[in-house]
């Protein structure tokens, strides 16, 4: 009965998300109030500790607010200069063979921008890229859809871990656990990075093979993945090229890194290789002549285009992204010193004890992503590219505005699953509903939840549209989950990132607005039903590689 109950918040997200198509800044409010009303009654939670969850859930929803604006603003920035056009300019050129485009833009580039930006951008900024080249409208936002899936678990410079897991899963009693297995809090989350990031290379390396294969099958003259096969060798090249270097970023330095640092080496290595002749096929593929093209792969109105008409030379166009990685690099490396000055206590804002709870909150504004380096390269930005006050106006106010359906959706999410964490403190005796679901699912699906876990991931993502949402309401419910079955909460809870993370091909938000920019508005379905293949194909491949981590590799890892 208790279960029942507690699953109403998140059964009422998706019904009114999936079923009814009802926006998140809608659906979280009423999400929220079914929490606080099924604490007050049912688990009789005190009034101070429905307050407390709730107000440190909207200011942890802030931090992450403070991401998402800081990539907002540097992406808006880069696109009102015009240096967005420049960069675009880098891939004509490289190879006539649209497969070789593929791999390099709808991996390699969207992956570059799900590091640096997330949130939705890199499909809507690679699929016009795509059309410009001459893809087909569907084609080119179904493989940036695609595409966007590895890089998204460590997408805006880790926000879905450090933003998501790390603020949702933040208590007393889990780091008291922590504690006594021998890590410290930074250890498990950097933990919960690698066992990311592990799965993820085994199917990242596979992913622009993968996105070759839908591009031949779906799109090809022959209708065939056997024209795949022709570029394997160099999509297994591109594909290491980012996969080494980002998982290995996991392990050694964190999760802030992996994916705009790896796809930034990877876009040097491939983009040198194909110019170079390297691992090339013999024969140039492209789509068969215009005229032969389904009417359901064209789009009905224009591109978006760029609103500046600068012309800004490759290498600056590049540099304020080359800033936010070095930035990034040496703000994140304990050794250089820079990390103990932006985090001590005297530039940190903190609340201990809230409202009469043992619940905290802090505020490191030096060391926050959205602020250091995004915020801050793009005021550099203003004055590298000499932009007019009329363009630097509009880039704001057009980020301000962007941010608003995200600050209502995210601060009413995280306060809900604060609620539903921490109703445990409370007068009936009663665990909190996350246990209370969690001790039910792991007594009917404890041996599979290795197969189950990332497509709670994929759900998460697909209801919210953000795999730092999906993490926010599942990753406390995962944890619970490993615990009772007792799996690696750390392995699961990978699996929790990555599902957000394959769910980001199928997430309505981002099928919308790739949609919108190349003019498919109304075909989304049919994008959806595409690339739920890939998407389950993902989750299936990380789960067998989990499998083996557990029961061969770290049998006893926490």
């Amino acid at each position: 009965m208790y279960a029942l109950l507690a699953s109403i918040p998140i059964l009422l997200t998706i019904v009114l998300m999936v079923g009814l198509n009802w926006p998140a800044k809608k659906v979280m409010p009423l999400a929220w109030v079914t929490a606080l009303m099924l604490a007050a009654l049912v688990w009789k939670m005190p009034v101070h500790w429905i307050a407390g969850a709730s107000v440190s859930g909207a200011l942890s929803a802030f931090n992450i607010l403070i991401i998402v604006f800081g990539a907002i603003l540097l992406m808006n920035t880069l696109k009102n200069s015009g240096a967005i056009k420049s960069i675009n300019k880098t891939f004509h050129g490289i190879s006539p063979d649209r497969r070789i485009q593929a791999i390099i833009i709808a991996f390699l580039f969207v992956s570059f921008i799900e590091g640096a930006a997330g949130f939705g951008t890199p499909a809507a900024l690679a699929g016009p890229l795509l059309v410009s080249l001459g893809f087909p409208p569907l084609a080119a936002v179904v493989l940036a859809l695609v595409g966007d899936s590895t890089a998204v678990s460590f997408g805006a410079v880790g926000t879905p871990i450090i933003g998501g897991v790390a603020k949702v899963l933040d208590s007393p009693a889990i780091r008291e656990t922590i504690g006594q297995y021998g890590w410290s809090w930074d250890t498990f989350i950097q933990q919960i990075g690698i066992w990311s990031a592990i799965p993820h290379f085994v199917m990242g390396t596979l992913m622009p093979l993968l996105i070759v294969m839908i591009l031949t099958k779906l799109f090809g003259p022959n209708k065939s993945i056997r024209d795949a096969f022709e570029v394997a060798p160099f999509a297994i090249f591109a594909g290491l090229s980012f996969t080494i270097p980002y998982t290995l970023l996991a392990v050694f330095i964190g999760p802030e890194l992996p994916s705009v640092l790896g796809a930034l080496i990877a876009i040097g290595i491939t983009i040198t290789a194909a110019k170079k002749g390297f691992l090339m096929p013999k024969k140039t593929w492209d789509f068969a002549d215009r005229s032969a093209w389904s009417e359901d792969w064209i789009g009905s109105v224009e591109p978006e285009q760029e609103s500046s008409t600068v012309e800004i030379n490759g290498f600056m166009a590049w540099l304020p992204y080359i800033l936010v990685a070095g930035i990034l690099v040496i703000t994140r490396i304990p050794a250089l010193g820079i990390k103990q000055l932006i985090t001590a206590p005297a530039v940190t804002i903190a609340w201990k004890n809230m409202i009469g709870t043992n619940l905290s909150y802090s505020l490191q504004l030096l060391y926050l992503p959205g602020t250091v380096p995004f915020v801050l390269v793009s005021l550099i930005t203003i004055f590298l590219y000499r932009m007019k006050g009329d363009a630097v106006k509009a880039t704001w106010s057009k980020s301000l505005k962007q941010l608003v359906p995200a600050t209502i959706a995210l601060v009413f999410a995280v306060a809900m699953v604060n609620i539903m964490r921490f109703s445990g403190n409370n007068a009936s005796g009663s665990m909190d509903m996350l246990k209370t679901l969690s001790t039910a699912a792991a007594a009917l699906l404890s041996p599979v939840w290795v197969f189950m876990a990332p497509l709670v991931g994929i759900l998460g993502a697909f209801m919210t549209g953000s795999n730092t949402v999906s993490n926010i309401l599942f990753s406390g419910f995962q944890y619970e989950v490993a615990t009772q079955a007792e799996l690696s909460r750390t392995i699961i809870l990978g699996l929790q990132v990555i599902g957000g993370a394959a769910g980001n091909m199928i997430c309505v938000h981002n099928v919308v607005a790739a949609s919108t920019t190349v003019g498919l508005t109304g075909r989304e379905g049919k994008i959806i039903r595409t690339n739920i293949v890939p998407a389950l194909i993902y989750s299936l491949v990380v789960s067998l590689v989990a499998l083996l981590a557990m029961g061969i590799f770290v049998p006893a890892l926490f």
